[in-house]
């Protein structure tokens, strides 16, 4: 497939971007996340959510992935809600302690440090929901990225579902048919799925969840010395052990986690899928790895998309004055 042909496959999987960015699908009636939305409550929000940003991951370089995950992994439960932040209580188990969360989700305490200074700034006013959505952004930012206008106004949920952490959010060992299927779930396109995977471009994951590229069938896509360097990392007892996710240039957020998929250095097998199984996933991972602006345009737009999966808005959720528990 040629490269103009593959731009509108793509521009096909993309339909109705704008109607998903801007409007609200949750519980709220239809009512419009929008740019700017604490120009007059709370001006000072964005600038303070970027101070804190930009102080953590000058502290933690892992601290910039860690909060993008945040956000991932908040809006493939029930929607982009801050259900992900909220501790256990007699009434519900939260999702911090779902398989795919717990011993890995980290930067919980960089939020509770935003919405502190929000509260003394903006007493009940920006939500841990949009904390998390301009946490996102200003990390992929600070690590090179691209930046977007944020779509904000979204309340904070009153519960949280550790069922629905575990089955909706996708596994390091998927395939690409059922990661197709995890993101349609939540109402994201195969290119949303490619497109997001590239946020994989910085980060660290645990030899745990890469144990199956460490087999020595692991099929032709590997690179060979690749994987002898995985196997010495996780060698003994080190399921803890990290290895970065872009073995090219694992801080920076650019194009190079594609690049690497394309020469068999995909780190887990999830990543590696989009090329190795072929089709149309394989062609974006190639046109991606060929263009930065590419990859970087369409990531604004998937990130918008997610997220606009599901807000709480208008008379729907409440806006917390502490991330980890409900009012």
């Amino acid at each position: 497939m040629g490269y103009s042909l593959l731009m509108v496959v793509v521009a096909g999987w993309a339909v109705g971007l704008t109607g998903a960015c801007l409007v609200g699908g949750g519980a709220g009636g239809g009512s419009l996340l929008r740019e700017n939305a604490y120009e007059t409550s709370c001006p000072d929000a964005e600038s303070i959510v970027f101070s804190w940003v930009e102080n953590a991951a000058a502290q933690d370089p892992r601290m910039a992935a860690s909060l993008l995950r945040l956000h991932f992994h908040d809006c493939f439960v029930n929607g982009c809600d801050a259900s992900v932040l909220l501790d256990d209580t007699a009434t519900f188990v939260g999702e911090k302690s779902a398989a795919p969360n717990v011993n890995s989700l980290r930067g919980f305490e960089v939020i509770d440090g935003i919405k502190g200074d929000l509260e003394m700034a903006c007493p009940q006013t920006v939500s841990c929901a949009d904390i998390l959505a301009m946490a996102a952004r200003d990390s992929v930012l600070l690590s090179g990225g691209p930046t977007w206008q944020v779509q904000l106004g979204r309340k904070d949920s009153l519960t949280a579902s550790k069922a629905a952490a575990n089955n909706n959010i996708p596994g390091p060992n998927s395939n690409v048919a059922n990661l197709v299927s995890k993101f349609q779930n939540v109402g994201l396109t195969p290119q949303d799925m490619v497109t997001l995977s590239g946020a994989h471009t910085i980060g660290m994951a645990r030899c745990s969840t890469f144990r199956s590229r460490l087999q020595s069938n692991s099929g032709d896509d590997v690179d060979r010395e690749f994987l002898a360097s995985l196997q010495q990392l996780c060698s003994v007892n080190s399921n803890m052990t990290l290895a970065v996710l872009d073995v090219g240039t694992p801080a920076v957020f650019d194009n190079e986690y594609y690049a690497n998929l394309a020469s068999g250095q995909g780190l887990l097998s999830s990543d590696q899928a989009l090329f190795a199984e072929g089709g149309i996933t394989r062609e974006v991972v190639e046109n991606y790895a060929s263009d930065t602006e590419f990859f970087f345009k369409n990531f604004r737009m998937s990130m918008l998309r997610m997220g606009a999966i599901k807000p709480l808005t208008g008379s729907s959720g409440e806006i917390r004055r502490n991330c980890r528990s409900i009012n």
